[in-house]
């Protein structure tokens, strides 16, 4: 069953890494592991999202989603993306920022490093947006209560997500261009760049949110009219036939699991640019960690397990937001790529520590009550 589920996706691990050898050596070889472990840990929330709408699809909309969906999430969000986020802010069409990257990796590593600044503001925002809007949120279950407790009794306050990043941004670029003003100005113009970009990140955020509502409401309206009829069917006496979601319904809600995962896809990429500015090792490490999307969502489809591990999407969400801080950090200061990528890994790995030690202790207080419920009853 996991050989299965999960063939496909070990076997473009083991060719990717393999590639990633040739390309680079073992310093690629790590680049792209600590990559794919990122776009995976990300992606586990991503998974559960699939899952539950998937569940509610007929056969043909759930082939449709695992194929063309996954074509266009590997080859249109991982490996196309990164290349025209270089080709806009290096102002070079797509073809000419492949070839340089292929041909002269020199002149690409410079047109990157002279784009970061204005990468890691658009990066940094959209970031920021995803931590901030899941930190304000009131959540039943609450993994570091000390932290998400009173976070979630400011968030009641409108746009206060919007008003923070705005002053994160107001601030680093402020920062920026007084030290670009120190050391001769060499910098100062691209001041007003980071400001103009992380206005961007923030309205792409707000942009991909608001598609992602509307199919979110889209969602909820068809939920309400198959409720009415379970209803009208239990009145009558009438037995409805449980039926999956078709047609219009079902191709609005292709089109919202193609959003989020277009909104997956931007916080993946964008924390890429964290750890390195090869679009090759981006390619490799973010199409390895896209199949795992697909792996997990026909998991969850058939088995459900990995709803036990409720901390994993709070880890997902904490490393989003070390990625955030990160990006803004390295506009001005140059910060090791292997430190950034673990700090995500570290983050996902002890969220989901914690969801095994809830299940464990969840577990044992199901067995004591057990035994005192046996002892009550003379048992």
């Amino acid at each position: 069953m996991l050989l299965k589920t999960f063939g496909w996706s070990f076997a473009i691990t083991a060719l990717g890494l393999v590639a990633a050898v040739f390309y680079g050596g073992w310093e690629a070889f790590g680049v792209v592991a600590i990559l794919a472990v990122l776009e995976i840990s990300l992606s586990f929330d991503n998974a559960v999202v699939n899952a539950g709408i998937l569940k509610k699809m007929n056969a043909f909309w759930q082939k449709i989603f695992l194929t063309v969906g996954v074509l266009i999430a590997v080859f249109g969000m991982r490996l196309v993306f990164p290349v025209v986020i270089v080709a806009i802010t290096a102002k070079l069409n797509p073809y000419d920022a492949v070839h340089l990257a292929l041909t002269d990796k020199d002149r690409y590593q410079q047109l990157v490093t002279d784009a970061h600044p204005a990468i890691a503001a658009f990066g940094g925002m959209f970031l920021l947006m995803i931590f901030l809007d899941f930190i304000f949120e009131d959540r039943d279950i609450q993994w570091l209560r000390w932290i998400e407790r009173p976070l979630a009794k400011l968030g009641k306050v409108d746009m206060l997500a919007v008003c923070i990043s705005l002053i994160v941004l107001l601030i680093t670029s402020f920062t920026f261009a007084t030290q670009a003003h120190q050391h001769g100005g060499a910098h100062a113009d691209k001041a007003q760049t980071v400001l103009i970009a992380g206005i961007a990140g923030l309205i792409t955020y707000m942009i991909v949110g608001g598609l992602s509502g509307y199919f979110e409401d889209r969602l909820e309206e068809e939920e309400e009219r198959e409720h009415e009829e379970e209803e009208e069917a239990a009145r009558t006496g009438r037995k409805k036939p449980a039926v999956l979601l078709a047609g219009q319904a079902a191709f609005f809600m292709f089109l919202y699991l193609e959003v989020l995962d277009a909104s997956f896809s931007f916080d993946g990429v964008i924390g890429a640019f964290a750890i390195t500015n090869d679009i090759v090792m981006m390619a490799l490490g973010l199409g390895i960690g896209a199949m795992y999307v697909r792996s997990l969502t026909v998991y969850l489809v058939r088995q459900g397990t990995l709803d036990d591990y409720v901390f994993l999407e709070h880890g997902a969400h904490y490393a989003i937001g070390a990625l955030a801080v990160i990006l803004m950090v390295t506009i001005q200061y140059e910060i090791n790529e292997v430190i950034t990528g673990l700090v995500g890994v570290i983050l996902i790995a002890w969220s989901f520590w914690s969801s095994v030690r809830r299940n464990r202790a969840l577990a044992d207080e199901g067995e004591g009550t057990d035994e005192k419920a046996e002892v009550s009853s003379g048992v």
